[in-house]
């Protein structure tokens, strides 16, 4: 699976998730994370996997459904390939991202959000930008766990609200990762060399739920300057 999920039009699975954990932990054990850049280190394997995979194709049309495919697979494709995105993103800049850098999950002043996963948070919670990925990464995980939800076998119905509830709640936390890491992170970004995999990636994203009309506008009001400057 490459970097922009660009899949052959004769599609038949969904691309697997990253353990980027693992890779963290090895890496901070190495002093991989603190800069070096070097071979093994988080931001060495992500600029050798950008380099290899970008500019392949037009994102435009990336993002258009296959002939003959499902909608709902299509759209379950790009949950994984989206999450594991955010996942190594994120995961090399975490170090800047600390409960005393960032004490709360927003996107500048005006857009703070709060966790509310039903189960262990009830009731919206104001918690750490770090706290609040790490908590995001785990529901998301649950739920690409849940075969209900994401059936396994192709061909297996999907639930008939999967678009516009499931997929939509997922899709729309995602991007609230990617405002913070813009409104908050982009300098750290740059620093390790993974603008270029921010920015396609952030617009693969856009152009993907715009299309599909899985978050609205109001969402995407966070980021709307950088969604400019990268039409």
């Amino acid at each position: 699976m490459n970097f922009l999920g660009l899949w052959a039009r004769g599609m038949t699975s969904r691309p697997t998730r990253r353990a980027m954990d693992s890779i963290a932990i090895t890496n901070v054990a190495d002093g991989g994370r603190g800069g070096g850049g070097g071979a093994g280190s988080v931001q060495y394997q992500l600029r050798q996997y950008a380099e290899t995979t970008l500019g392949k194709a037009s994102l435009h049309e990336a993002v258009l459904l296959p002939e003959g495919e499902s909608l709902d697979e299509w759209v379950a494709c790009h949950v994984v390939d989206f999450y594991n995105h955010i996942n190594m993103l994120f995961m090399s800049v975490s170090h800047h991202c600390t409960d005393e850098s960032c004490p709360k999950m927003c996107a500048g002043e005006s857009y703070n959000y709060f966790w509310r996963d039903g189960v262990d948070y009830r009731e919206p919670t104001s918690v750490p930008a770090n706290k609040y990925v790490k908590l995001l990464m785990r529901w998301i995980d649950h739920q690409l766990d849940d075969t209900s939800l994401f059936p396994v076998e192709l061909g297996h119905p999907f639930p008939p609200h999967f678009r516009s509830e499931i997929a939509a709640q997922i899709l729309k936390r995602m991007l609230r990762v990617y405002a913070h890491l813009y409104w908050h992170h982009y300098p750290q970004i740059c620093q390790v060399g993974l603008a270029t995999m921010l920015n396609t990636s952030f617009t693969h994203f856009t152009l993907f739920v715009t299309k599909y009309k899985l978050v609205s506008d109001t969402e995407l009001q966070a980021v709307k300057d950088v969604i400019k400057i990268l039409a």
